[in-house]
């Protein structure tokens, strides 16, 4: 089992505060905030206002964010206890699976655009047909 971090006293400022913590574990976990919401059931919006102190969590739900965390809630709590994983492997699997999800993005991105293009040109082929057409050179209605 990999070994976890007992810290003493938090020495970072931003893991002063339980959402300044559950941020860093999240973080530490490579999950986003949609796969932890939907994990312990709330809204992605409630555990965004936890990370930024906006709200705090209810006892039921801290629990369920310490186990799927793999933190102690005593850690998001307090800063005392067992925080994140410190383990290269899991560091590595969370940025491989970040770059995945950017290289997919980037390629949907591609796509979206080369279909956008393509669309301008049937829109401008068309309007230039339009306009050829509607020109001086096609027959003339009404009176001289």
């Amino acid at each position: 089992m990999p070994a976890r971090k007992i810290f003493s006293r938090m020495s970072d400022s931003s893991d002063d505060t339980l959402g300044g913590r559950l941020s860093a574990a999240r973080d530490a976990s490579g999950l986003s905030l949609a796969d932890i919401a939907n994990r312990i059931g709330v809204k992605r919006e409630n555990l965004l206002a936890w990370e930024t102190d906006r709200s705090e969590p209810r006892p039921s739900n801290l629990i369920d964010l310490a186990a799927t965390l793999g933190v102690s809630p005593m850690w998001l709590m307090t800063g005392l206890g067992s925080g994140p994983v410190e383990d290269g492997d899991i560091a590595l699997e969370g940025l491989r699976r970040d770059l995945q999800r950017l290289t997919e993005t980037h390629r949907e991105c591609g796509r979206l655009i080369e279909k956008i293009e393509r669309q301008i040109e049937r829109y401008e082929a068309r309007e230039a047909r339009d306009s050829r057409a509607g020109g001086l050179d096609g027959p003339v209605v009404g009176r001289a």
